[in-house]
């Protein structure tokens, strides 16, 4: 055993011998209950100990208890992206607990702060109510925090953009390695929390997200969806990946080869050992949906071998996972190496959490739940939501408002009086919604008029005359259609959320419509909730004048729901939903019984300002399993700004939600538009805060905003460089750039200035700006320098424009202050697809400063000494992936182990550019696989890949599968002995070519 444990101990750790060695037994039962030992020794010895069934039921996320040797049972998987969210009782059945701690801003918000320092306070926060609520019911609370989530917000339409930062991964990794090592805490050798990162990789939709295939070419994997991941884990900001369910260039993310080589490779310069995870049943959908592997021991094993630690699957029940890994041992296809591994990665993690200490050893044992949602969080809380504000628009002086002078102030829209949570968003421990904030703010002396602005309709069976009415009880009953007249109970509030898509609310006990037991509809929800969001409906008009409602809900997509969708009065009165087209349906009248148009201008006429809260539902708009089909405000939500703005000239409309919307009516015709993320329970006073100018609105965006649905390609594009999104590659005019925002006063920038003018590969250089207030008040800017290369480059499909760096600056009015961005050279570097490496190349760079992507008013050229991409030498084995240009082809997976090949078909293409041609060269050979029936020719051309020189022509036969490869070969004839030309492979047919080479002699 002690050669285990010395295998295990960290380079220069020395392992305890001789006295000490002595001492700590006569100390303590076991070695690895020495505190004072080495980490590697202590989990070594306790990895000895285990038996490999012991260790084997370790791999799921629910951990049994060992009693024989101590050691606790253990979960992994708190939800935490802000703010602790839920987690499951065991004890209980597995039932979803929510938790009602400090609810931050969105992910989304939190990264609009720019402000990573901010960020680091509010993971310290989170990461300590974490211990807070484990001490409370360490069953239900484990320390294990799946957050934050550094996928990339490259598409406004995925459903879970709320989760993420930015679409930028300079930004993202600044804000996520901020928020992991808050959770982490200050303490070199324990754990606050151990955040995971979600989710890897290249995870940007929804639909069908367990089958979608990202296909991704090696340039932008490595400079855009990698270069999300690698700062946190670089920076040990983080104990963990969970793999995404999508599958990446053909093989599921379950099973990449990442997990185990580049992720950890990055962690090891923090000397982070990672405790990798699986998505929720991620495990299944290998032998489920995405048929990779045959029977599950294979799945497992093969993920284990990936670099898998945990299995997130089958709820509690870790048997199956266990029996599936005890056979893949049986089966020759793990060692107990491979289980070995992964258990020392879970069992370092507890460790770093404390699970083996002693009392009184681990700094953060003594955390109790009295730090939940204490006073400082609190404050934190509001300031989060403050700095998170982003102005977008403010002409005529609409903003802020004076509270000395504007003591009538309307707040109307459907979003006025209340806050809504989200999926990973714990319960609000209180709730501080717009109008409280500002009716607060304006104080006794004030007065705020408000409605929802959203109508109060009535619907009427036409077969009965009947009403449908609600029941007065606070828990709801089932509707029926029994109502004389449109009386309160017959009433209900009609919510758009856009995309057809309503939530009515009845008026008898303000609880929403629901879909209940045996599909009757039921008036009991306080809010839309759950995975299958049961409280969307349609009213879709018929030609005869009358309504069917439709029922929305997401489950109703489900195979297992069934054919029927509408709404059907029974012989009883009850409603149900049980018709399968509108022409079986009950068909209603629907009754006006007041309008939310006319109730928000009269409410608005007349005062000194008017504030519009209108937005998204978190559970509706877009959340996981549910991308959004469009980005424009809700039809009713937009008559309902035009209406206020013309009643009130002083209109503020607010915009409460969680993506770019697209906002072109209002940008042009409303005074002032301020945006928040849906905030916490903080967001009133937060916004009162920004609205009266109490705080500067200091936030910046952190996506690109479209003009129009129009500008953006299909989800499905993941190649930005192609499909031309985010601020990088896209040439539109945007409503608002990548790091927009205004202030309450103005920003001039000047005097650009390097402190240097090259750098090295391996160098830093600091670019320095004098930041003027030319207003009349302080305010907080955010300076961003952003980076281009001027010269000729080597590498293809590089962004226009990348940020590099920022700073946040607070300039006292009429005063100047120095802002300074330190730029590190390899903040430049490039995949080199030639080389299979990242490279700083040497050349020419523009370095600009100003306010936003398309506001960059300074800049300054800047030398880099760095490395020359030499021409292309295709004698060596050339993996068909790493091409210059490409169409008509998609990338696959090699085998399911490893490796990357480019699947052609008819008519398309890849290119090699600056192909270094020289005498001698003859021939040409290939890896290729052939699943079909047919041979396939692969052309080689030069120059053009459809009129160029043919130099030769490959032919694969059929191989017999698509992981069978064989050897192909063509001689070369008419290539020029010199020069420098571009090589095109043409496809005439579908077949997969993995590496080529050019061959002489």
């Amino acid at each position: 055993m002690l050669l285990a444990c010395l295998a295990l101990a960290a380079p220069g750790t020395a392992v305890a011998t001789g006295a000490s060695a002595r001492t700590s037994a006569s100390t303590y039962p076991y070695p690895f209950r020495d505190p004072r030992l080495p980490l590697a020794q202590r989990v070594g010895d306790l990895l000895s100990r285990l038996t490999l069934p012991e260790k084997v039921s370790l791999l799921h996320q629910y951990e049994p208890a060992i009693p024989r040797l101590g050691v606790p049972a253990f979960k992994t998987g708190t939800e935490a992206l802000h703010g602790i969210a839920w987690s499951t009782d065991v004890a209980n059945g597995g039932a979803v607990v929510t938790a009602d701690g400090t609810v931050f801003p969105q992910a989304v918000g939190l990264a609009s702060t720019w402000d990573p320092a901010l960020i680091k306070q509010v993971g310290d926060a989170v990461g300590q109510e974490a211990r807070g609520f484990h001490a409370e019911n360490p069953g239900v609370w484990g320390l294990n925090l799946w957050a934050p989530v550094v996928n990339l917000l490259r598409d406004p339409r995925w459903g879970r953009n709320e989760e993420g930062y930015s679409e930028d991964p300079y930004l993202t990794g600044q804000i996520s390695t901020a928020y992991g090592s808050g959770i982490e805490g200050p303490d070199p050798n324990h754990l606050q929390a151990a955040p995971t990162l979600k989710h890897y990789l290249a995870y940007n939709n929804e639909t069908n997200r367990d089958t979608s295939d990202s296909i991704v070419p090696p340039s932008i994997l490595h400079d855009y969806d990698q270069a999300a991941f690698q700062p946190a884990l670089a920076a040990g900001a983080a104990t963990g990946v969970m793999a995404s369910y999508n599958l990446v260039n053909g093989r599921p993310d379950t099973v990449s080869p990442d997990l185990a080589t580049v992720e950890r490779q990055w962690a090891a310069k923090s000397g982070q050992t990672l405790m990798n995870v699986t998505d929720a049943g991620a495990p299944n959908n290998l032998t489920g949906s995405e048929g990779y592997y045959a029977t599950q021991p294979e799945a497992d094993a093969a993920a284990i071998k990936a670099g898998i630690d945990s299995f997130t699957t089958d709820d509690t029940n870790s048997s199956i996972t266990v029996n599936a890994v005890e056979q893949a041992l049986s089966q020759g296809l793990l060692s107990t190496a491979d289980v070995d591994r992964a258990a020392t990665d879970i069992l370092t993690v507890r460790f770093r959490l404390g699970d083996f200490d002693p009392p009184g050893t681990n700094p953060y044992a003594g955390i109790g739940p009295s730090v939940i949602d204490d006073a400082a969080h609190r404050a934190l809380a509001r300031k989060a939501a403050d700095e998170q504000m982003v102005l977008l628009k403010n002409s005529a002086g609409a903003l802020p408002l004076d509270a000395a002078k504007d003591r009538q102030v309307a707040v109307v829209g459907p979003l006025e009086d209340t806050l809504y949570t989200d999926w990973y968003s714990g319960s609000l421990p209180y709730a501080v919604t717009p109008r409280q904030g500002i009716a607060a703010r304006l104080g006794s002396g004030g007065r705020v008029s408000a409605t929802e602005g959203v109508d109060r309709i009535a619907l009427k069976d036409l077969s009965s005359g009947r009403y449908l009415t609600a029941s007065t009880a606070a828990g709801g009953a089932a509707l029926t259609a029994s109502g004389d007249s449109a009386g309160t109970d017959q009433s209900f509030d009609v919510f758009d959320w856009g995309s057809g898509l309503l939530t009515l609310r009845s008026a008898a006990n303000s609880r929403y419509l629901t879909l209940g037991s045996d599909h009757t509809l039921v008036n009991s929800e306080k809010q839309p909730n759950g995975w299958f969001v049961q409280q969307q409906f349609k009213l879709d008009p018929q030609s005869d004048g009358s309504y069917v409602l439709e029922y929305a809900g997401n489950d109703a997509s489900q195979s297992w729901f069934g054919p029927n969708r509408y709404a059907v009065v029974g012989a009883d009165g009850t409603v149900t939903v049980g018709a399968a087209t509108p022409a079986a349906a009950t068909h209603f009248g629907r009754t006006v019984v007041s309008s939310g148009i006319d109730s928000a201008v009269a409410a608005v006429k007349g005062k000194d300002a008017a504030v519009v809260v209108v937005g998204s539902m978190p559970f509706i708009n877009g959340r996981e399993a549910d991308d959004r089909t469009s980005t424009a405000l809700p039809p009713a939500q937009e008559a309902l700004v035009k209406a206020v703005t013309a009643a009130n000239p002083r209109t503020v409309v607010v915009l409460e939600n969680s993506y770019p919307d697209t906002i072109g009516w209002e940008q042009r015709h409303v005074p002032a538009i301020l945006h928040t993320t849906h905030a916490g329970q903080e967001t009133g006073d937060a916004l009162a805060d920004v609205l009266f100018g109490d705080y500067d609105p200091s936030g910046r965006l952190t996506q690109t905003w479209y003009a129009s649905d129009s500008d953006l390609p299909p989800m499905s594009d993941y190649d930005i460089s192609k499909s031309g999104m985010t601020y990088q590659y896209y040439r539109g005019t945007p409503l608002y750039p990548f790091g927009y925002g205004l202030s309450y006063t103005g920003f001039r920038y000047s005097d650009l200035r390097l402190s240097a003018p090259s750098v090295g590969a391996a160098g830093t250089v600091r670019a320095s700006v004098d930041v003027t207030d030319t207003g009349d008040r302080a305010g907080t800017d955010t300076v961003q320098l952003y980076t281009s290369r001027t010269g000729p480059s080597r590498v293809t499909g590089r962004p226009a424009e990348q940020l590099a760096g920022f700073a946040r600056v607070t300039v006292p009015a009429h005063a100047t202050r120095t802002a300074t961005v330190t730029l590190d050279a390899s903040q430049l570097r490039v995949w080199d697809v030639t080389r299979s490496r990242y490279v700083v190349e040497s050349g020419d760079y523009r370095l600009r400063i100003g306010s936003n992507a398309d506001d960059l008013p300074l800049g300054a050229s800047l030398a880099v000494h760095g490395s020359t991409i030499p021409p292309r030498d295709l004698t060596r084995t050339t993996e068909a992936q790493n091409f210059d240009d490409y169409a008509g082809v998609t990338l696959t997976d090699t085998s399911k182990a490893a490796g990357t090949s480019v699947a052609g078909a008819a008519g398309g293409w890849v290119s090699f550019a600056d192909t270094a041609l020289r005498p001698g060269l003859t021939g040409i050979t290939a890896q290729a696989a052939n699943p079909g029936d047919s041979p396939v020719t692969v052309t080689v051309r030069l120059d053009s890949p459809t009129s160029g020189p043919v130099a030769g022509r490959l032919t694969v036969p059929p191989t017999g599968g698509k992981y069978q490869y064989t050897t192909v070969g063509s001689a070369l004839t008419g290539l020029p002995s010199a020069g420098h030309r571009t090589l095109y492979l043409s496809f005439d047919g579908q077949a997969d070519v993995s590496t080529f080479r050019l061959t002489t002699g």
